[in-house]
């Protein structure tokens, strides 16, 4: 398990991304640690053929070892400066025990005086040695929590939208947002701009930027994508070739109570976000959708339905920039997501929630989700055509009890479900229970999301993880009038708000109270054929 103080991968040698982006770290690493701690480190490491062998290791002591396990012993905690200066390092890998708690801050006092970037692999011993931890959370694979195989990058089709060139996202600080910087950052862009509205999530993401690849230019820009004079401003002077819209609200019960900050947001800002990108030659758009903009029943669902909407406008009505949609249901470990709402409520001793055992979802990690959205970007749509919605293929739908049995068996722990006022029973010490409380589905949400409307025939694309649909709006639909009608009632009364995005999305209010007739001509009702169900190999 990684150190937290460092970047967090679920398996800090995974040969996928990250390969690419710490080659240049492994052209001269060492291995720090103890004869003990070390051979298991060598075993993992040599069977990965993406990494370089490791200079050697450096120990506390060596005692005439002259190497462990094949590896070159090259000195002790001592030299490290005397190695440095002799053949300066890129990385050190520690795994070192607990109880040399002082030696490890010695060590990192010393790596970091040199320059030297560092990462922390707890011994194996030590985590054979530890017993069933609520305080685990982080070391959940989130693959195997999914249950099936997640699809690569194809990088040589990507190269061609993002190396050399000028790469914008905006909501760069959010968790898809953060991991599409990362992703972008690999590909070598001329500049990478992020684009953030909140202070402390750009300060975050652009130290990691910085400190992971110094090598690439970057911008980071506080800015509010909802100001559309301010946002074409900004473009206009960046000219950015490629952009990626991930700025959303995109939390269902609390759009709910606030349904004029999610029209702002989701729709007055993507329509901003779209021109802004018209206006300064920008070559493609990616915005990112949701499942729940397909038969919406919650407002969070509906500004995204109405987004689609406008970027397909925006597209057949200029022929500047190419835009598409990416539409993808849950990403799992995102924040305020299902996997650290139940980390937290694991560690304090449970429950943890579940709302509905009936409720499906389609989950992806959020690394799955940036790849196959970075990967849209390269597929070309043919000439003429409208704005694609790009559907990620994420596999069947998983039943979030189920799911919530899989985290909790992963800690070691059984589980038991109990209703949203039974009291918690004491478990047994031999067999130690977690309940899972079903608390009721909330304003909004949906017993199953579907990621397309039966009218929606997906074509298959170049990349098996991804279909398309390349449908047409209505000839009399126009986003100018949307965004004036939406624009208008976001001044009103919240109910008011609400009814006029029922008024635009008749789905929507079908699946509620009454009916309403709006832009869009007819209800629609949900693909229920199979997305994609090629994996990648």
């Amino acid at each position: 398990m990684i150190h937290p103080s460092h970047s967090f991968n679920p398996n800090p040698f995974s040969p996928d991304t990250a390969a690419f982006e710490n080659a240049a770290l492994w052209r001269r690493a060492v291995l720090i640690g103890t004869d003990q701690t070390l051979p298991p480190l060598i075993e993992q490491l040599a069977a990965l053929t993406d990494y370089p062998a490791p200079l050697g290791c450096v120990l506390p002591t060596h005692e005439g070892q002259t190497h462990i396990d094949g590896v070159p012993v090259l000195g002790t905690f001592d030299t490290l400066a005397a190695l440095h200066a002799k053949q300066p390092l890129t990385l050190a890998v520690m795994s070192l025990p607990a109880s040399m708690a002082a030696a490890i801050l010695g060590v990192r006092s010393r790596l970091r005086a040199l320059g030297v970037v560092e990462r922390f692999v707890t011994p194996l011993v030590e985590m054979l040695d530890r017993p069933p931890s609520v305080n685990a959370g982080a070391s959940v694979d989130m693959v195997e929590l999914i249950g099936r195989a997640p699809y690569g990058l194809d990088r040589r089709s990507v190269a061609k939208v993002l190396e050399n060139k000028r790469v914008l996202i905006t909501g760069a600080g959010g968790s898809i947002g953060s991991e599409l910087a990362r992703l972008a950052a690999t590909m070598k862009p001329s500049l990478l701009i992020l684009m953030e509205r909140s202070e402390n999530a750009l300060f975050e993401i652009d130290r990691t930027i910085a400190r992971r690849f110094p090598d690439v230019p970057r911008k980071a820009l506080l800015h509010d994508i909802v100001d559309a004079q301010a946002t074409r401003r900004r473009f206009e002077e960046l000219k950015p070739d490629t952009v990626f819209h991930a700025a959303a609200h995109k939390h269902v019960p609390l759009m709910e109570d606030h349904p004029a900050h999610a029209v702002t947001n989701n729709v007055l800002g993507t329509r901003s976000v779209a021109c802004a990108c018209v206006a300064a030659g920008t070559q493609r758009l990616v915005m990112i959708s949701s499942d729940k903009a397909v038969n919406p029943t919650s407002v969070m669902g509906a500004t995204k339905r109405l987004a689609e909407m406008v970027i397909q406008d925006m597209n057949r009505r200029q022929d500047v920039t190419r835009m598409s949609m990416v539409r993808f249901g849950n990403v799992l470990g995102s924040a305020c997501s299902v996997l650290p709402i139940w980390t937290s409520q694991l560690a304090e001793g449970g429950p943890i929630t579940v709302t509905d055992e009936r409720m499906t979802r389609y989950f992806m990690t959020i690394h799955e989700a940036a790849t196959l959205v970075i990967q849209s970007a390269a597929i070309d749509a043919p000439k003429g055509s409208s704005a694609p919605v790009h559907v990620l293929d994420m596999g069947e739908p998983v039943k979030i009890l189920d799911l919530a049995r899989r985290f909790v068996a992963m800690h070691a722990f059984e589980s038991r479900v109990i209703g949203p006022h039974t009291a918690m029973a004491p478990s047994d010490p031999a067999r130690p229970a977690v309940d899972i409380r079903l608390t009721g589905i909330r304003p909004g949400e949906k017993l199953h999301e579907e990621l397309a409307y039966a009218d929606e025939a997906l074509d298959t694309t170049s990349y098996p993880g991804i279909r398309a649909w390349r449908g047409e709006l209505a000839a009399s639909f126009s986003a100018d009038e949307l965004v004036e009608t939406l624009s208008k009632a976001c001044s009103q009364p919240d109910n008011y708000v609400v009814a006029t995005i029922r008024r635009l999305v008749p789905e929507m209010a079908a699946a509620g109270s009454g009916t309403a007739t709006g832009i869009l001509e007819s209800k629609r009702t949900p693909n229920k054929s199979k997305v994609g169900t090629d994996r990648a190999a």
